[in-house]
Parts: structure tokens; C-alpha cells; sequence
């Protein structure tokens, strides 16, 4: 049997760590260039064009037209084959946005003239629908967490195991935003789409522990809360394990094969499934017993 709660002190700061690190980068982030996260056109506004092409083409090779004319940051969305969406922000839109559709049409046609291109829609985002969408989504992971937070204390009748619920996925987000920062990658609607689908995730291999806990401390009631606490996670893990490298899986070649339009959604996923699998294990229990120390969960 593994003595997980052997090394909830170690682990405990190496997340303390991990954390302050984020924090700390971000705060010089901000100092030196003014901002902490590259946010994507849905947050920071610009336009948005719909292509369609008399045949299929590859979305890279749209992006290396628009790169060679200016669009470095040009975000893009395949549709279907002959379909792709264009989002370009707003610092990088300087004329008049049908000026940019018919720009941008002319410049992919000129460099692919065996197929047609043409204009299916363009519009605006404008930045005040930038920031509103900011915030909601902010608004979204916290009203998230305190749904959590409610719930698992319901459920368990314990604040012990829902602060411990909701303090493990506060550091699964945090370290899912830590590794956007660390590479410089932008953050989208995807993004924070793929932070809520691990919120459930984890929750449920969490929820899973804290029963198994609950029951063996019944069935237990001579031991102590760190042996309960032992052989629930034991008992657990085989699950845990299976269940994370199955979804590991599947996500990997989403990452390898999605191409770049699925590359940022799904890399939050692939580092929301690591460490919402060891927050569950190393961050969950281990706050649930300093709330209830020696005493039956």
C-alpha cells in the first residue's frame, strides 16, 4: 500500500511553489510588458472574416499568406473544408473592415490563383463586447467554484471536504494559466471552455475519493483519519489512474492531429488532466484533514 499522506507536507510545497511561481511571474510579466496574459480576438476585440474556397485548403497555409502580409496574430477556425473563419484584433485592423475582407481576399487569391476565394461574411468585435466577454467568463470560473463549494458541503455534510474540493480546482485553474503564461499562449473562449470542462473533471475523481473515505471511516472507526485517508486513495487509485490515462489519451492525439485550431484547448485540457489528477490526491484530502484533523470524516 502506497503512504500517500507520507508526503502531503512535500507536496504540499512543491504546489506552494508552483503557485507562488505563477504569481510572481505574472507580477513581473506586468511590470515589464504591461499586461499578463495575450488574450485572444474574442476578448480583445477586432474583425472576423469568413472565407469560403472553391476547394479544400489547409489552414496553415492561410496562415502563412497572412503572416507574409501583415496579420502575424491572425486567429483561424476551420469550418469545414472549403470554409475557414479569420479573426484578426483590433490593434492590427487598420482600415475599414470591409477595406480588410477585400484585402484579405485579394492577397490569399493572388497567392493560391487556382482556387476562388470569396467573402462570406466579415464582421466587427468591438472591444466593449471584448470586455464583457471577459469578465463573464471570470464571472463563470468563480461562480463555478462556489457552486462546487456548496454542493460538496452538502453533500458530505462537511466544510472540511468542500474546502478541500474547491482549493484543489482553484490550483488545478491556476497551473492549467501558469503553463499559458510560462509558453505565452493566448487565452480564448476555448481556453477558459477547457478550464470549466476540467472543473467537472476533477471534481468527480475528487468526489469519488472523499466517498470511498467517508465509508471506510465507518467501516474503520479504531483508525486514524490518516490510515482512512491511506486506504481510500489506494482503493481509489486504480480508477483514478485508468480514468486519466484513457482521457489522456484521447486528448494527446486531439493535440498531435486537431492541428492549430484545436492546439490551445487542447493543451488546457492535457495539463488540467495532470494535475486535476494529483490535485485530487495530494491537495483534496490532505486540506480535508487539517479541517478535521484526528476526528472521523
Amino acid at each position: 500500500m502506497i503512504n500517500f499522506v507520507k508526503y502531503r507536507m512535500l507536496t504540499a510545497l512543491v504546489s506552494f511553489f508552483l503557485v507562488g511561481g505563477f504569481i510572481g511571474f505574472a507580477i513581473y510579466k506586468k511590470q515589464t510588458t504591461g499586461h499578463v496574459f495575450r488574450y485572444s480576438v474574442d476578448f480583445t476585440g477586432g474583425a472576423q472574416v469568413l472565407l469560403k474556397f472553391s476547394q479544400p485548403v489547409s489552414m496553415l497555409a492561410i496562415k502563412d499568406i497572412l503572416d507574409k502580409e501583415g496579420w502575424s496574430g491572425a486567429a483561424l477556425r476551420e469550418f469545414s473544408e472549403d470554409e475557414i473563419l479569420v479573426r484578426i484584433k483590433l490593434d492590427e485592423v487598420s482600415k475599414e473592415l470591409g477595406q480588410v475582407a477585400e484585402i484579405m481576399q485579394s492577397a490569399i487569391q493572388k497567392a493560391l490563383p487556382e482556387i476562388q476565394v470569396t467573402v462570406l461574411q466579415s464582421e466587427s468585435v468591438g472591444p466593449e463586447v471584448g470586455e464583457t466577454l471577459r469578465g463573464k467568463s471570470l464571472r463563470a470560473v468563480l461562480l463555478a467554484l462556489l457552486a462546487m463549494l456548496a454542493y460538496i458541503a452538502l453533500r458530505f455534510w462537511s466544510l472540511g471536504f468542500a474546502v478541500g474540493a474547491v482549493v484543489a480546482l482553484f490550483h488545478d485553474a491556476i497551473l492549467m494559466l501558469a503553463v499559458f503564461l510560462l509558453f505565452d499562449r493566448e487565452i480564448s473562449v476555448n481556453v477558459i471552455g477547457a478550464i470549466l470542462a476540467v472543473m467537472g473533471y476533477s471534481i468527480n475523481d475528487t468526489i469519488v475519493i472523499f466517498s470511498q473515505i467517508r465509508d471506510n471511516a465507518k467501516k474503520m472507526s479504531n483508525d486514524s483519519l490518516k490510515t482512512v485517508v491511506n486506504v481510500s486513495l489506494n482503493q481509489t487509485l486504480r480508477r483514478t489512474l485508468l480514468t486519466s490515462i484513457s482521457t489522456g489519451l484521447a486528448v494527446v492525439s486531439m493535440l498531435v492531429l486537431g492541428g492549430e485550431a484545436l492546439r490551445d484547448f487542447s493543451l488546457a485540457l492535457l495539463v488540467g488532466i495532470v494535475v486535476g489528477t494529483y490535485s485530487s490526491v495530494y491537495i483534496a484530502s490532505p486540506v480535508m484533514m487539517l479541517f478535521n484533523r484526528e476526528s472521523k470524516a
